[in-house]
């Protein structure tokens, strides 16, 4: 399992294959991008600032990858989430799950996603015409 909190962007296809060689067992890899939208909750969005606690942040993500890899039959978890500023069109995170079935990878990429979007440490502030906003 991989967890990095970073401002470099990454390269999907590379993470992806990185993630899958050398293992003939894989049978399926499951993979989302979040990328940065242009609208959110009606307002334009030119662009959002991340930021995260360095240390608590990666382990709160690798305790709940582990709870993935209690709950479904997988090989290999992938977590790249991007801090700093970003505008619209850019990635910021990017979750890949390797199995040797789609149900589990689908699954287990899914759980971890949410837990990302809904309780991981980051804090995120929009800039929208009408000033900035903690989201």
């Amino acid at each position: 399992m991989t967890v990095r909190v970073q401002a470099e962007d990454f390269d999907t296809g590379r993470e992806i294959a990185l993630l899958r060689q050398d293992n003939p067992q894989v049978g399926a890899v499951a993979a989302f991008v979040g990328v940065v939208r242009d609208m959110n909750d009606g307002s334009a969005v030119a662009g959002m600032t991340l930021e995260h606690y360095p240390g608590m942040t990666e382990k709160a993500i690798t305790e709940i990858i582990g709870q993935a890899k209690a709950r479904w039959k997988i090989f290999d978890v992938l977590v790249v989430h991007r801090i700093g500023q970003l505008k619209p069109l850019d990635q910021i995170v990017l979750v890949v799950v390797s199995s040797a079935h789609r149900g589990d990878a689908f699954a287990a990429c899914e759980f971890v996603m949410d837990y990302l979007k809904t309780q991981a440490p980051f804090w995120k502030k929009e800039q929208t015409p009408e000033g900035a906003r903690w989201v």
